[in-house]
């Protein structure tokens, strides 16, 4: 019904009119508009990248102060109301500082501008399987404001010794503080030190902290001790503590920072790529495996060593820490299985006996330490205890401060305020929190007349703990003990 002509150009009928002029309007057309299609081009790309930034750097993310869910009690009103920071809110840096990723890569690699460099005193510690345990000690720089003799028992991280930033760091805050540092190195971990033993440190093995805290009771009989442990330290410390009842003489508190309190659970989250964990374990695997090929004549050159060329071999194609585990690190006790060995290590099995006051710190966002190992924490507070843990999603970060450089002079920019614990006879209620006459709550130990009553209050140098979630269990003492004073 209707007649339409067909137009069918080649391209060679096309390139024929444009040369002879007629097409020179439609190329100038397109040639004006090529411009804007470019600056489109350029604005969608920047809007890409710029959303990117956001989320990597986790700007959308607002700054929030910790929450803390625990009871009403005496001694959980006292530590709230002289530890500000348990409930102030955390600034980060400017910019990047809401990004975890950032903050680990910067603090862990870089560290802060002048890292201090504590001197400190070398000891050997030879073990009764052949190995050789070495730490460092650090005396105090300034008398405590108390006068007494507190020493920190620190366990570092995964792989890790006195000489990494972050624990240098946080030793010289102490020591500025008037405590003394006793810093464990890990067994192997020292580049200038080599094994004695066919065997190197593990997930959950005590031995060399024990000979650590054993040692520095013996030779400093009349000082306390505060038990620290920062990731794979923290799981050290507090199956130390829950092992024996008497390791935990003489000790007034114990603080562990992002640990996964059970690796057997946490094996199952490892190989996720939610909060690049997979990569993180990708690096750690890296490091590990580096530092055990570091001492393979020293693991091969026994006869008693557990580890054969074959598991080296299986050691050089491994990709993740569980394949480590149960290649190399398991055998160095004997377990026959890696389950056995993550089970055995772990100290979630005996965290229920530590009857000293415990500070559990994580990141509810931590790459490492998955967000369902935080419900491990959470079963400490049941009625024993005076504060539940109760972890929130916040800005997880060690540094502080509102500007893009870091003005905090110590790992949290804070004065050392107090974890304080009283030791009152059977029978006696606690008292009221301190006097107002007392300054600004100083830390210390604080003597009081008349009575019987001997109260002891201790303060130690808070690691961390503006760019943390808390998780706190303080454990009700049952038969309350008097440390003599």
């Amino acid at each position: 019904m209707f007649n339409k002509s067909a137009h069918v150009l080649s391209p060679a009928s096309t390139m024929a009119s444009l040369a002879d002029g007629g097409g020179g309007e439609g190329i100038t057309a397109l040639g004006s508009e090529l411009p804007a299609m470019f600056d489109g081009v350029k604005m969608a790309a920047l809007a890409t990248v710029l959303y990117v930034i956001m989320r990597c750097l986790n700007l959308k993310s607002p700054p929030s102060p910790p929450q803390v869910s625990h009871q009403d009690t005496p001694l959980t009103r006292y530590l709230l109301k002289c530890c500000p920071l348990l409930t102030k809110e955390y600034i980060p840096p400017l910019l990047w500082g809401k990004s975890g990723h950032i903050q680990t890569a910067l603090y862990g690699k870089v560290g802060r501008v002048g890292t201090p460099t504590p001197r400190g005193v070398r000891k050997l510690l030879p073990m009764h399987d052949g190995a050789t345990a070495s730490f460092d000690l650090f005396e105090a720089l300034v008398e405590h404001c108390t006068r007494d003799d507190i020493t920190m028992v620190i366990c570092p991280g995964f792989a890790n010794h006195s000489g990494n930033v972050y624990i240098r760091t946080f030793v010289d805050h102490s020591q500025r503080q008037g405590y003394r540092c006793a810093v464990l190195n890990h067994l192997g971990a020292l580049p200038d030190m080599e094994l004695t033993a066919p065997r190197m440190f593990t997930y959950g093995c005590t031995w060399e902290f024990a000979a650590m805290v054993s040692y520095v009771k013996q030779a400093f009989p009349g000082t306390l001790l505060v038990a620290v442990g920062f990731s794979l330290g923290g799981n050290i410390v507090c199956k130390f503590l829950g092992e024996d009842p008497a390791n935990q003489e003489r000790v007034l508190c114990c603080v562990s920072v992002c640990q996964g309190y059970s690796a057997l659970r946490a094996q199952e989250t490892f190989l996720q790529w939610d909060q690049c964990r997979r990569l993180y374990n990708f690096v750690l695997t890296e490091k590990l495996k580096k530092l055990i090929l570091s001492h393979r004549e020293s693991l091969l050159g026994v006869t008693s060593s557990n580890i054969s060329d074959g598991d080296l071999s299986r050691l050089c194609a491994a990709t993740s820490i569980t394949q480590i585990d149960d290649t190399i690190m398991r055998k160095f006790h004997g377990y026959s299985s890696l389950d056995e060995y993550y089970k055995q290590e772990s100290c979630v099995r005996y965290m229920h006996k530590v009857s000293v006051p415990l500070l559990l710190m994580n990141s509810s966002d931590d790459p490492l330490v998955h967000r369902s190992l935080l419900a491990i924490p959470r079963t400490l507070s049941d009625a024993q205890r005076d504060l539940r843990p109760h972890p929130t999603r916040r800005p997880p970060g060690l540094l502080r401060g509102g500007r893009a450089v870091p003005s905090a002079p110590y790992v949290d920019g804070q004065s050392h305020r107090g974890v304080r614990r009283r030791h009152l006879p059977l029978g006696e209620q606690p008292a009221a929190p301190p006097r107002r006459n007392l300054p600004r709550f100083e830390p210390g130990v604080r003597r009081e007349s008349g009575g019987n009553a001997r109260r002891l209050a201790l303060d130690f140098g808070m690691m961390t703990v503006g760019g943390w979630n808390i998780c706190l269990s303080f454990l009700r003492i049952v038969r309350p003990q008097v440390v003599p004073l």
